[in-house]
């Protein structure tokens, strides 16, 4: 009986044993790693628990987190702008020296007045009127010249513009006198000298010409200064 009783307590620690191992759950112990763990990935963090990163280049390589924000608009500079007018009118003082005839010369004063177009930066049309005044034997007279024409210019430094012209027209002639008619054809070649001024649409002009003629069965050349303000518009 005492043999028996030790074989049948064994068993029965044994079954209680082995329900305690079936009711455990599906575990590892701790420090174990388990059948699960060793034979699946670790799973990829969420893209929501980290930024974007992206490796700097350098010495380190250590990751810098990308900033989402938009980059900034680079500055605007703003360049000078100087504009360019197609269309000039001038007014000024002018002499003209008159070569009537061989033996007479006449000086004469007044002002010319002119408009300018220009097609091109380089390339114009040219009118000009000139009016001086003279006194011939104790009688008052004009010498009138309208003419029109090409005119070229080229923009030097310093504000500068240099000009030439060729013009052809017509001419009056006063006071009336012994020797013929008071109209001819005229022309008028030469050039000048525009000074910008601090005012952009100002110049101040220096002008000397050559006046060709015919009155009175021979020919006129005759000189010609004038000086004056350019309106740029």
């Amino acid at each position: 009986m005492r043999y028996l009783s030790l074989l049948l307590g064994a068993i029965l620690f044994c079954a209680l044993n082995t329900n305690a191992q079936l009711n455990t759950p599906n575990s590892s112990p701790l420090g174990s790693p388990s059948f699960e763990a060793m034979i699946l990935p670790p799973a990829a963090p969420s893209p929501a628990s980290i930024g974007p990163v992206a490796v700097e280049p350098g010495i380190t390589g250590a990751p810098v987190t990308l900033s989402l924000a938009p980059a900034a608009d680079p500055p605007q500079l703003v360049q000078g702008v100087f504009e360019n007018y197609a269309w000039q009118a001038y007014i000024g003082y002018t002499y003209v020296r008159f070569y009537e005839i061989p033996a007479i010369t006449q000086n004469t004063n007044g002002f010319s007045f002119g408009m300018v177009y220009y097609i091109k930066d380089w390339f114009g049309v040219d009118g000009e009127f000139d009016a001086t005044h003279l006194t011939q034997e104790n009688y008052s007279g004009w010498l009138l010249v309208g003419a029109g024409g090409p005119r070229f210019r080229w923009s030097a430094p310093r504000g500068l513009e240099v000009w030439g012209h060729v013009l052809g027209g017509y001419s009056h002639f006063t006071p009336q006198t012994a020797y013929g008619d008071q109209h001819a054809l005229a022309y008028e070649a030469g050039g000048g000298l525009d000074i910008n001024a601090h005012h952009r649409r100002l110049a101040y002009r220096i002008e000397a010409d050559m006046i060709g003629t015919r009155y009175f069965n021979t020919y006129q050349y005759s000189p010609k200064v004038s000086a004056g303000i350019v309106f740029k518009f």
